[in-house]
């Protein structure tokens, strides 16, 4: 509801809001309602006045090969979860030994723990890896306790966490060699910026 109709068309207010309306009364204030802008007047508009300047979108990819990688080529994937008031986003990124970088990410759109948004997070950059047709992946988090979980250092007991645990665990084994590593949040500062940023939006 409009506040301004609200105050200048109730006849009985109480509290700060009737001491908005003596304070606005002196102004000679009169409400009018917007009326709505119908749809078929704003197509009407666009049909008589169409933009010149429209070019179309390209659809050729130049550097599609890009995306491809050597089957042997080992690659480094990195990844971060974030889960805060704002919401849950995860990221990762695949790096190559030519410095070629692939980053992913997205908003959950669903509640969970840090430890699941982590997860989540590796299990995509793995999955990315696979449609990739990466053999060899080094994996690098800032979470010690999932990458200590997915080397078997560490049991991992919280049932919300079995079922990632085993996912991921299933999703090695498209791999000719993985292994997990893990590193300080501030060497993980790209995929916790990609984490932090979907978990925004």
């Amino acid at each position: 509801m409009d506040p301004l109709k609200y105050i200048f068309k109730k006849p009985a207010l109480t509290g700060q809001i009737a001491w908005w309306q003596m304070a606005l009364s002196k102004y000679d204030i009169v409400y009018t309602s917007q009326k709505a802008i119908k749809g078929s007047a704003l197509a009407e508009q666009l049909a008589y006045h169409p933009l010149n300047e429209y070019h179309p979108l390209s659809h050729e990819f130049l550097e599609v090969h890009i995306m491809m990688a050597e089957k042997n080529e080992q690659k480094k994937l990195w990844f971060d979860g974030a889960s805060n008031l704002l919401g849950n986003g995860i990221g990762a990124v695949l790096t190559s030994l030519k410095g070629q970088y692939f980053p992913f990410s997205t908003r959950l759109g669903f509640d969970c723990t840090n430890n699941m948004a982590e997860y989540e997070a590796c299990a995509m950059g793995i999955s990315m890896a696979i449609e990739h047709q990466i053999g060899k992946l080094k994996v690098f988090g800032d979470s010690a306790l999932v990458i200590y979980q997915l080397r078997e250092e560490w049991e991992t007991r919280d049932a919300k966490l079995v079922p990632y645990h085993a996912h991921i665990m299933a999703l090695s084994e498209h791999f000719d060699e993985i292994c997990f590593h893990y590193v300080p949040r501030d060497k993980n500062q790209m995929t916790d910026a990609l984490a932090t940023l979907s978990a925004m939006l």
